[in-house]
């Protein structure tokens, strides 16, 4: 049994998050809420999403799974105003979702949970130097480094406690540092590694840009990145695998 509603605005945010990397997920509805985990095809990135029953208006589940289709999720919860709650209601009999907001009801057809790929463990990573920055340095590194290449790199010198952004093209380089002055807080430890910036784009479209934003870096290791969503009553996390680079 499962039951609740939301604001638009917030089950909107929420699976733009984990859409951005995978099209189909197990989506968890239990006691305390509501959770995906999930990686991409490729292994090279991955999703831990979790929404508080605090986030939502009112919330009843006693702990299902349910096979979803997230873009097709989307497209239906993107039809609401932002200001409109949607009320969602699984019928175990049919394995279906209704979803309603305002007069609209549709209602989804599920995917056997059996059928989509085991949700992976969140591993243990030693990863020394963190960073909180605004979404919006993010976003401004990401863009610059698009300019000139198709990898980027992030990473922290400790001796300048300086958190990095780089890029290299084949004419053209990108770099943005930001000091330890100019970020909300630095944990410094030598760190740097390169990354597909496409990956970095894709997740980049659910960052807030006014929202602080923790990456957690090593030594040519996955980048784990967090910020918060629903006012505080939920949390994303992303792991990117990093670019290996040969000597």
């Amino acid at each position: 049994m499962f039951s609740a509603t939301i604001e638009a605005k917030i089950l909107q945010e929420a699976i733009s998050s984990a859409k951005v990397l995978v099209d189909e997920c197990k989506l968890r509805l239990d006691s305390d809420g509501f959770r995906i985990r999930a990686v991409d095809p490729a292994n090279v990135g991955m999703v831990d999403l979790e929404l508080s029953t605090s986030a939502f208006v009112s919330y009843e589940s006693d702990g299902v799974v349910l096979g979803i289709n997230l873009s097709r999720l989307s497209d239906i919860t993107n039809i609401a105003r932002s200001d409109e709650t949607i009320d969602l209601e699984f019928d175990e009999e049919v394995q279906k979702l209704t979803i309603q907001a305002g007069g609209l009801q549709y209602t989804l057809s599920l995917i056997d949970p059996s059928s989509i790929r085991k949700e992976p463990d969140l591993p243990d990573l030693d990863l020394p130097a963190k960073v909180v920055i605004e979404g919006r340095n993010l976003d401004q590194g990401i863009k610059a480094a698009d300019m000139v290449s198709d990898h980027i790199a992030l990473g922290v010198d400790p001796e300048s406690q300086t958190f990095y952004i780089r890029a290299k093209g084949d004419t053209d380089n990108v770099q943005l540092e930001l000091k330890q002055d100019e970020v909300i807080s630095l944990q410094p430890s030598l760190a740097h590694s390169l990354f597909s910036l496409d990956y970095f784009k894709d997740m980049n479209k659910a960052i807030p840009k006014s929202t602080p934003v923790t990456l957690s870096m090593g030594e040519e290791y996955p980048i784990q990145i967090n910020f918060p969503i629903a006012d505080g009553n939920g949390q994303v996390t992303y792991l990117l695998a990093p670019r290996i680079q040969s000597d």
